[in-house]
């Protein structure tokens, strides 16, 4: 199975695919699940301080005993408690982790910091500084629009090597100027709550467009195919790095056999797109700027 890395605007990569601990296992002992996850070939772990059990992620990838640099570990930044500094926050994420350093380090949501003029640059100052240290080697952002993404490029000496978004059809056409102004620095997208059109928001238009492709992909391989698949091949046509997460070891292989599936027609990409774009729908709203 082909986890084939994306290049970042560091000269890092990172794989395309990736295991998560939030949602599913957000405040939940997420041990047993990441050490099938490794064991079942997930190379790529994606943590947050936010989402408590950094010490279960740390111990999954421990117990799974592969070599730390066949593994690709992000954790993200919750805003520090007063007195403590952002590098406070990291060394004691490392320390749960069980890990010298993060192959990166992003900043969870803008959100804690848009309302104190000149805070957010200088977060992302204190990022730099990490990424120079070597306790993350790269460093990004999440849930951030172009005006945050602005605010943090003016002056920066390393822009974000990536952005994590919710991603689906049902937000893609509101993700269009954040995109484009990614594309312009080389920052990469990584999707999360990308299955949320059917497991949060049946019944729309998006419904008879994934079972069709589904069946195609079906008759096509000749083995069962999701629709849960097909909203992955999806967004591998959009050149994003998925990230996503189930507390059901049957569907780690379902997910990571998604990397060898046929790629989707051009017709097909268009279908998603335009039955995307009838209806928008945001699962994650308290993390996300309202406005920017």
């Amino acid at each position: 199975m082909a986890n084939t890395p994306i290049q970042l605007n560091d000269n890092m990569t990172i794989p395309s695919l990736a295991f998560g601990t939030g949602t599913a296992l957000y405040q939940k002992d997420a041990q047993e699940m990441v050490t099938a996850a490794i064991n079942a070939g997930f190379t790529h772990l994606d943590g947050a301080q936010l989402y408590k059990n950094e010490e279960s992620l740390g111990a999954g990838i421990a117990a799974a005993g592969k070599p730390r640099e066949q593994l690709f570990v992000t954790t993200k930044l919750a805003k520090p408690a007063e007195g403590r500094t952002v590098r406070d926050t990291l060394v004691e994420s490392l320390a749960k982790l069980q890990l010298n350093y993060v192959d990166l380090f992003l900043i969870h949501t803008p959100i804690q910091y848009i309302d104190q003029p000149g805070l957010l640059k200088a977060v992302w100052k204190e990022m730099e500084a990490l990424k120079k240290e070597g306790l993350a080697r790269s460093v990004g952002v999440s849930n951030f629009r172009p005006a945050q993404l602005r605010e943090i490029l003016d002056g920066a000496e390393f822009p974000p090597s990536v952005n994590q978004l919710e991603f689906h059809p049902y937000v893609y056409n509101e993700l269009l100027p954040t995109l484009e102004l990614q594309r312009q620095y080389g920052i990469v997208t990584e999707s999360y709550g990308g299955l949320s059109p059917i497991f949060r928001f049946k019944g729309g238009p998006l419904d008879p467009v994934l079972a069709s492709i589904a069946k195609r992909l079906s008759d096509t391989t000749g083995k069962p195919f999701s629709e849960a698949q097909v909203l992955f091949l999806w967004q591998r046509e959009k050149g994003v790095v998925i990230v996503t997460t189930t507390a059901k070891e049957s569907r780690l292989a379902e997910y990571l056999e998604t990397l060898d599936a046929p790629r989707l027609t051009d017709e097909e990409i268009a279908l998603i797109d335009e039955a995307g774009a009838k209806e928008h729908h945001r699962q994650f709203t308290p993390v996300y700027p309202s406005e920017g």
